[in-house]
């Protein structure tokens, strides 16, 4: 005969489940992230994953393949790597070297940032007395884009490209356009195809670059330098979710998902300085 608890005892049963959704945003401290051994470690190349690749929810993004730091020894080298269907891009954040590209060998230094076309093969040799850091970015190509590998990357540094306004954000923020895709005219390498906008943000002492959301994108902020408050969802009644925010800090902010920072220093303090990344979602039936 069947029990008249029956139904109850599914019911709590089912209660008792926990349902996983996907968060609105990951946050990830270079500082805590232990090195993992991937593709492009060696005894004296680590790589510390912070989204995509080699992290725990690393299915949370669905268009960035990976994002982390690589960390060269003095005198160390990484793995070369190709990747078919990733573009990719690296910005060096200390140290100098070589970025070994399509068998050739090409100087690289502290604020130096380039495009990988995919295809291409890469790595990084450390040349220097100090470790060479870089922020490795790779963004996952649709079926249907085709990425010619250029003979030579396209490197440039932060040094040259200018700080400038864009509208709909304050005059609190400037900002560096460093690389967009093969049809911009405004940024210093026009080369990618999921990758829409890589720049760095300049925030003064007390500014914000206005919390936003993109219906389209998603996007990655990584605190350089300063402190504050760093943006990262909100509630139904429209309050922006607010985290405090040191050096080292990364935040993956999901599609739709309220994004911003806001420089809480003191006026006379020094700037804050976010390395941005901002990429297609993989809607479906798009290519």
């Amino acid at each position: 005969m069947r029990s008249r608890y029956l139904p109850l005892l599914v019911c709590f049963a089912l209660v008792g489940e926990e349902r996983a959704v996907d968060p609105t945003f990951l946050k990830r401290s270079i500082s805590a992230v232990a090195a993992k051994t991937i593709d492009v470690s060696t005894a004296s190349c680590h790589y510390k994953p912070l989204f995509g690749a080699g992290d725990s929810e690393a299915s949370v993004p669905k268009g960035i393949a990976r994002f982390g730091e690589m960390i060269v020894d003095p005198g160390g080298v990484s793995q070369s790597v190709t990747y078919p269907r990733e573009e990719q891009v690296y910005f060096i954040e200390d140290g100098s070297g070589g970025l070994q590209y399509a068998g050739g060998t090409y100087p690289v230094r502290r604020n130096d940032f380039m495009y990988l076309a995919a295809g291409a093969s890469h790595g990084l040799a450390n040349s220097g007395s100090a470790p060479l850091r870089a922020i490795v970015m790779g963004f996952k190509l649709p079926a249907g884009i085709k990425d010619e590998p250029p003979s030579k990357p396209p490197i440039a540094n932060t040094d040259d490209v200018k700080k400038q306004l864009v509208g709909g954000h304050p005059a609190s923020t400037l900002y560096q356009l460093m690389i967009g895709d093969v049809t911009s005219t405004r940024d210093k390498i026009a080369a990618a195809h999921v990758l829409t906008s890589l720049f760095m943000m300049e925030i003064a002492p007390g500014g914000t670059n206005f919390p936003h959301h993109h219906e389209r994108e998603e996007e990655i902020y990584l605190l350089l330098d300063g402190t504050g408050e760093m943006v990262a969802g909100g509630g139904m009644d429209g309050v922006e979710g607010r985290h405090p925010a040191k050096p080292g800090d990364a935040y993956f902010i999901r599609l739709n998902g309220t994004v911003g920072f806001y420089n809480s220093n003191a006026p006379g303090a020094p700037n804050a300085h976010i390395l941005a990344a901002r990429s297609l979602f993989p809607f479906a039936g798009k290519k």
